[in-house]
């Protein structure tokens, strides 16, 4: 076992390990992935500010997301197909988090269905709510999430149209994987991923596949998805949402201000500031780019947090610094997860702790809910207004 001591470790070990389409599923972006790379690469553009000579002594990362305690302001995102990239993925990802206190977000389009997480965990994770034209199906997975207790629902706003990625159709993704000669090949040299699958009884997507529709397979599973997700999405349907739920909402994929202003008309309890992992609108700025103008535009009337591009506790820092009052890790815990399972995923959340906590030391603070743009030097002309 190699010596990890980063995300990139654990990145690299992942890829060793994990079959080439899940692996491209998740390390890729839509079009020609500027966004996707941007997302990362903007972070480095934000330099911080080092202080001495400050007692660093009685440090704390804790904080708090929509009133809920977490040991630091860092949330797993919902990642689709996370049960394919380690036999029960989004449970070993739960209960990783759980462990460690942080909040843990579930797909729509998990393995694992909102049953199986609540049946093996017993802290409230959050439900992510993809809107559907079956309106009936999407009534009752709301309802799944209430009897689930479920502490909020996050619903994506970012994908009423499919991005495409080049890798998946390259690579003929589906769930569970075909056996063509490629990726048979493939799937010859992942016997630790075989293994894992082999023991397990859930390969579909566990919240559709016996609950929409005359879904009952994977090939009647392909045709309804082609056909589901909701161009019809608005504000008005926000509020049905938000009114059929009755909880915690938080609303994932702001990038533009005024689409802020509007989350906050509403009635959201959060918004998340994200472009999908710049899996959807390539050509669209970075998450932390479109940080600022979002925080002038609304100010504290809404909690606003950070997805896409986190892969270091420097980058939880930075987003915690700008304003955001949380921040979400998706690809950062997917690595750990392919590679090692549920101890990668806290591997990676440990990596993400230590990291914000010791840069925040070297920048002379104590606590992770004190954190301002103080910390921070940023470069002329970069987005937003600095005071």
């Amino acid at each position: 076992m190699p010596v990890i001591t980063s995300i990139e470790d654990l990145r690299r070990l992942y890829k060793r390990r994990a079959p080439r389409m899940f692996y491209d599923y998740a390390e890729a972006g839509s079009w020609t992935e500027q966004t996707f790379r941007e997302n990362s690469s903007d972070f480095q553009d934000i330099y911080l500010r080092q202080r001495v000579a400050v007692d660093m002594e009685g440090r704390s990362t804790t904080s708090r997301m929509i009133g809920q305690d977490v040991a630091m302001p860092v949330a797993l995102a919902p990642v689709g197909l996370t049960g394919m990239q380690c036999a029960d993925g989004e449970i070993k990802s739960a209960r990783a988090a759980e462990k460690f206190g942080v909040p843990f977000t579930l797909s729509t389009m998990s393995i694992c269905s909102i049953e199986d997480v609540a049946e093996h965990t017993s802290a409230p994770f959050w439900f992510q709510l993809y809107v559907m034209r079956d309106a009936d199906y999407i009534a009752r997975l709301i309802q799944r999430a209430k009897d689930a207790k479920c502490g909020a629902m996050v619903l994506t706003l970012d994908l009423q149209i499919l991005g495409q990625r080049h890798k998946d159709l390259k690579n003929g993704l589906t769930t569970p994987p075909k056996m063509t000669i490629p990726t048979m090949l493939d799937l010859s040299t992942k016997w630790r991923w075989g293994l894992g699958m082999l023991g397990t009884k859930r390969r579909q997507f566990g919240n559709i596949v016996g609950h929409a529709a005359d879904v009952e397979d994977a090939s009647s599973l392909m045709t309804w998805t082609a056909k589901q997700f909701d161009p019809r999405l608005d504000w008005e349907k926000v509020k049905d949402y938000k009114r059929q739920w009755g909880g915690k909402l938080i609303l994932k994929g702001i990038l533009d201000a005024e689409d802020a202003r509007m989350a906050l008309q509403v009635g959201a309890d959060a918004i998340v500031v994200s472009n999908h992992g710049g899996r959807q609108l390539d050509g669209a700025l970075s998450a932390i780019r479109a940080l600022p103008a979002i925080l002038d535009a609304v100010g504290d009337k809404i909690e606003v947090h950070l997805d896409s591009g986190i892969r270091s506790g420097q980058d939880v820092l930075k987003a915690l610094a700008m304003g955001a009052k949380g921040t979400y890790i998706g690809r950062a815990y997917i690595y750990g997860l392919g590679a090692m399972g549920e101890a990668g995923v806290t591997k990676a959340l440990e990596i993400i702790h230590k990291e914000l906590d010791t840069s925040m030391a070297l920048c002379g603070r104590k606590h992770a809910r004190d954190l301002d743009r103080d910390v921070l030097l940023v470069p002329e002309g970069f987005a937003g207004k600095w005071q």
